[in-house]
């Protein structure tokens, strides 16, 4: 079984002084590298590094063509590693990922970025439910506040909403400290 790590959405936009600046991204991002820095050391081949490009400019962010767009310097793939371009939360939808996935034999997947609520969760989702296994990785997602008639519900609290959620039915939600405590014991 060979497992593939899914970077979604470690875009320049997310970061302070960016059009979408969410809370703690330079946390979440050190969390993200930790884990790559982890996969490329123990020669894990299946990365994928996943953009959002918005397809429509009333978005926002993730404009073509802007710095905003581009991934965060703190995961630069490198050039064997796998970039999919995406234009809407889903990672799965209407790109490679999958076909990727099963030419290369990946049934598992370790699962980071921004933003949970939104990105994160809808690619979780879809993974559950085309089959793959999945391990997400808390502390290195992040999300931002958000309101509905005026209730503003921090990002801590959405996070955490959501992080429960997916837990058990959908993925197996660890720390990247634990994550990284059970690959050393398991190698």
């Amino acid at each position: 079984m060979s497992t593939a790590l899914i970077i979604i959405d470690i875009q320049n936009d997310y970061f302070p002084n960016g059009r979408m600046e969410l809370s703690n991204p330079l946390i979440a991002a050190d969390n993200v590298g930790k884990i790559l820095e982890w996969f490329r050391q123990n020669n894990q081949e299946n990365i994928f590094h996943v953009q959002h490009i918005a397809a429509d400019e009333g978005l926002g962010f993730f404009l073509p063509n802007t710095e905003g767009v581009e991934i965060n310097e703190a995961v630069s793939p490198l050039e064997n590693e796998n970039i999919i371009i995406k234009h809407a939360p889903n990672s799965f939808f209407n790109t490679e990922l999958e076909s990727h996935l099963r030419e290369n034999g990946v049934t598992k997947l370790v699962i980071v970025g921004m933003m949970t609520h939104m990105c994160v969760d809808a690619t979780v989702r879809a993974a559950m439910e085309l089959g793959f296994e999945s391990t997400l990785i808390e502390d290195a997602c992040t999300t931002t506040d958000l309101a509905y008639q005026g209730k503003v519900v921090p990002a801590e609290q959405v996070h955490y909403a959501f992080i429960s959620a997916l837990n058990g039915i959908y993925a197996n939600v660890i720390s990247t400290e634990d994550f990284l405590q059970q690959e050393v014991a398991t190698n």
